[in-house]
């Protein structure tokens, strides 16, 4: 009886094994839970290359709406048979600080497959407008100016709205937030003037700042940014203040088997070694990340914790 139970046990593995190494035979959706901008640029650009390297269609498919949480919800309530993935940035460990009730729960819904990459830090941006050109000239104006400047950010209780409190309350200043439903969209009202201001991952704002639409005064980074080395960092301008630009991440359902999330991990760390892609991201100052699962799971863990300390010093309270 033991000699069968075992016997079962290894034909049962190995066939979870052989699963994995047949994943995938079909098309894989990749649901991105923001609009253009962020993300969504770093999803497109991993999707085609595991589209090349797996021989089945990596499609990506904008899911923006409340923070990331319409996305993140879609993904958590899936199949977990790894042929719908999520990718989104830090705001999924924000959410729970922020919002009084999730319709998933963000420990325990998703597996970590592995980061995608870091920003190293967030630029202050400005429109043109402004009279200022430096981080100092931008604290005195803010403050002459009695909370009328705006600015904006992907969502209630994201990444940069948290990073912009602390800032400012650092700053000794006051700003109104204008949230809008991505990164893009949020650096586009940048552009466009209805916001004056804010602090923002590289990816989206980058081109505009490389096409002069938006004055950058200052980078949030332990280290300048590559893609803008000439951009000073804020704690040598004049402000104590250094922040991690936060992250893109890729998970899948709960539940989605180890061997399938081993070998997805596998495969986007072999696209981010390409010279192709290592410049694309470059450009956009962005670093690949890559990890092992359980390495993305422990940092994961780490985050959900850090990001709750930062909510209550940002005086953000659940919604």
């Amino acid at each position: 009886m033991l000699k069968k139970a075992v016997l079962a046990f290894a034909a049962a593995s190995f066939a979870v094994a052989a699963w994995g190494q047949q994943y995938p035979n079909r098309p894989v959706r990749v649901v991105v839970a923001a609009a253009t901008g962020g993300p969504d640029i770093v999803a497109r650009i991993v999707a085609a290359e595991l589209t090349t390297q797996l021989g089945q269609s990596f499609f990506v498919e904008n899911r923006p709406g409340a923070n990331g949480i319409v996305g993140c919800d879609l993904v958590a309530k899936a199949p977990p048979d790894g042929y719908t993935l999520l990718v989104y940035s830090a705001g999924l460990v924000v959410n729970p600080y922020v919002h009084k009730s999730l319709p998933y729960d963000t420990e325990k819904d998703f597996a970590p497959v592995t980061n995608l990459t870091s920003s190293g830090g967030l630029f202050l941006a400005v429109n043109p407008s402004l009279p200022v050109s430096s981080l100092q000239e931008f604290v005195e104006y803010a403050k002459k100016s009695g909370g009328r400047l705006a600015y904006s950010t992907p969502g209630i209780g994201n990444n940069w709205h948290l990073a912009t409190e602390v800032f400012s309350q650092m700053a000794g200043i006051k700003m109104t937030h204008v949230p809008y439903k991505g990164g893009g969209p949020a650096a586009a009202a940048l552009v466009s003037g209805e916001v004056q201001a804010m602090l923002v991952s590289p990816a989206p704002i980058m081109p505009h700042y490389k096409s002069q639409k938006v004055r950058v005064l200052a980078y949030t980074g332990m280290k300048p940014n590559a893609a803008a080395p000439e951009v000073p960092l804020m704690k040598d301008a004049g402000l104590s203040y250094t922040y991690d630009g936060g992250w893109f991440g890729m998970f899948a359902p709960a539940r989605t088997s180890p061997e399938i999330l081993d070998k997805l991990a596998r495969e986007v760390r072999s696209a981010m070694q390409k010279p192709q892609v290592l410049d694309r991201l470059a450009k956009m100052g962005l670093e690949p990340a890559a990890g092992t699962p359980e390495e993305f799971h422990k940092f994961f863990l780490a985050e959900f914790k850090a990001y709750g300390e930062m909510a209550r010093v940002a005086g953000v309270k659940p919604e």
